[in-house]
C-alpha cells in the first residue's frame, strides 16, 4: 500500500499558529546550503522565531565555491536584518570535504535527486540536531526543501528521525509551497544574491556540465 504524502506546509502553519496563539518566540537553529535559498525562509520565520542560521555544508567540494556561498550567507544576514523582525546570527560550522567523500563511497555513480543525496541530507540534518541541541534550541529545520531538486518528504522524514534521536523539535516544512522558490529568486535579485547552478559537490556538477553539454 502506497504510503500517503503529508502537507508539511500545512502542518508549519500549525506550528507558527500554535506558537502564535502561546506568544511566545521560541529560538530555532536553520540550517541554510546558501544564501537565496535561506532569504525566504528568514522572511517568512524571523516573526515566529529567534533565528540561528548554520552553514553546515562540506558537500561542496570547491574551497572557493564554499566561501563565495559562505560570504554571500552572512551578506544576506547583515542586510535583511535591518528589516527584520527578530535579528538573525549566523553560525558556521566546520568544512571538511572529507566527510563528504567518505559518506558518499560506493554511491558515486549515483545521478543527483538519489539515494546519495538521502545520505547527504541526513549528514548535514544530524549535525544540526546535534548542534541544536548542544546549545540548548527549541527547534531545528534546514532550508533544502525550498529547492525544486530537492526531496521535501524524505527531508522531513529525516529530520523526523533526529528529533526522536537528539529530543529537539523539528521544524515539519516544504518551503517551496506558497511560492517560497519564486520569493526567494525575488530576493536573490533583490539583494545581488549570487545564485549556483548546482548544489555544490563534484557529483552534482558533473551531472550539471552532462546535461549541459547535451542540450
Amino acid at each position: 500500500m502506497r504510503q500517503q504524502k503529508i502537507n508539511y506546509q500545512k502542518e508549519l502553519e500549525k506550528t507558527l499558529e500554535a506558537i502564535r496563539r502561546e506568544e511566545r518566540v521560541p529560538t530555532l537553529l536553520l540550517h541554510s546550503c546558501c544564501g537565496p535559498c535561506s532569504s525566504y525562509v528568514m522572511e517568512y520565520l524571523a516573526d515566529f522565531f529567534r533565528i540561528t542560521v548554520f552553514y553546515f555544508n562540506p558537500n561542496i567540494t570547491d574551497k572557493e565555491e564554499y566561501r563565495k556561498r559562505a560570504e554571500e550567507q552572512r551578506r544576506l544576514i547583515e542586510r535583511m536584518n535591518e528589516k527584520l523582525k527578530y535579528p538573525v546570527s549566523v553560525l558556521e560550522g566546520e568544512y571538511d570535504a572529507h566527510t563528504f567523500f567518505e559518506m558518499a563511497k560506493g554511491m558515486e555513480h549515483l545521478p543527483e535527486g538519489g539515494e546519495r543525496c538521502f545520505h547527504c541530507y541526513a549528514m548535514r540534518l544530524e549535525r544540526t540536531a546535534a548542534e541544536a541541541k548542544k546549545r540548548g534550541m527549541d527547534y531545528f529545520t534546514t532550508t533544502l526543501s525550498i529547492s525544486p531538486m530537492k526531496n521535501a518528504q524524505k527531508l522531513n522524514e529525516i529530520g523526523g528521525s533526529m528529533q526522536e534521536t537528539y529530543g529537539v523539535s523539528y521544524l515539519f516544512s516544504d518551503f517551496k509551497k506558497k511560492n517560497g522558490y519564486k520569493r526567494s529568486i525575488e530576493l536573490s535579485k533583490e539583494y545581488g544574491l549570487y545564485r549556483q547552478d548546482y548544489c555544490g559537490c563534484v557529483f552534482s556538477k558533473r551531472d550539471r556540465n552532462t546535461a549541459l553539454q547535451t542540450e
